[in-house]
């Protein structure tokens, strides 16, 4: 009898790890919503996959957030509009043969996706080999999550989001983000002797102010005046009027106009 009931038990485990599978099969995961843009999100580990769907459905409202393991998955997705493909690559360099190769794939399968990678990895190197690839983000794991969202959300946007390791006054590391649309160029760094990176100011952005500055950076990850108040620790009112001195010094009518104009200028554009 006892044996009866174990041997119950091993069918009923799996027959609801079938179940799971199948519910988790992208194929029925695309046809919850034909109709809706697909952001997809190719992670290897359950745990980590699951984590980070549950944070795009909340953040991301309006698509639909479709999970798999591998890019093998994309083929059930098959005449979606997909937006955005987030690759999670690990420890491996870009220049390692499956990730060139997994690159290559998605940019032959899906020519229209904008091709962001996550990466345990935060030096340059990493960055600008991944930007040189057709990647349109490149988010190491160490930045917070609400500096991922806003640069999901200028990825989506037809932008560009790099940080760059920067050192701070304590020798401390943070991340300073470079980011821009379609047409403009990146922002450029200088070595230090340590070898570290630090962001120099162009000339042309000496008109702003200091706090001026620390607006325009959050400009550039597209966030709302309400988030950019408590990000800089300001009133609502306060980041207004910064915004519109702003785009009354380069001459913008909104404040998407006055990020794409003074990134032309601090790369020496007229």
């Amino acid at each position: 009898m006892e044996n009866g009931n174990q041997n119950l038990w091993r069918q009923l485990i799996s027959e609801f790890g079938d179940i799971m599978d199948d519910f988790s099969n992208p194929a029925e995961l695309a046809l919850v919503s034909q109709n809706s843009p697909v952001l997809v999100i190719i992670e290897q580990h359950v745990l980590a996959r699951t984590c980070i769907l549950n944070i795009l459905k909340r953040e991301l409202t309006g698509f639909e957030i479709v999970e798999m393991a591998t890019t093998s998955g994309l083929n059930w997705l098959s005449g979606r509009d997909i937006r955005l493909i987030a690759l999670n690559i690990g420890h491996k360099q870009i220049t390692d043969p499956s990730i060139e190769e997994s690159l290559a794939f998605l940019a032959e399968t899906c020519p229209k996706a904008s091709v962001a990678v996550l990466s345990n990895r935060d030096d340059d190197a990493t960055a600008s080999a991944a930007m040189q690839r057709g990647v349109r983000g490149f988010f190491p794991t160490s930045i917070p999550v609400e500096l991922a969202i806003a640069g999901l959300r200028l990825v989506l946007a037809g932008g560009v989001y790099r940080p760059l390791p920067i050192v701070g006054q304590n020798g401390g590391t943070s991340h300073k983000t470079i980011s821009g649309c379609p047409d403009t160029s990146e922002l450029f760094g200088t070595n230090e002797d340590n070898g570290n990176t630090r962001i120099v100011p162009e000339k042309a952005m000496v008109d702003l102010t200091p706090r001026e500055q620390h607006v325009l950076e959050a400009l550039q990850l597209g966030l709302p005046n309400k988030l950019i108040a408590v990000r800089l620790n300001l009133s609502e009112n306060t980041v207004k009027m910064h915004i519109q001195r702003i785009m009354r010094k380069c001459s913008a009518h909104n404040r998407t106009e006055a990020v794409v104009r003074w990134s032309r200028r601090a790369n020496g554009h007229a």
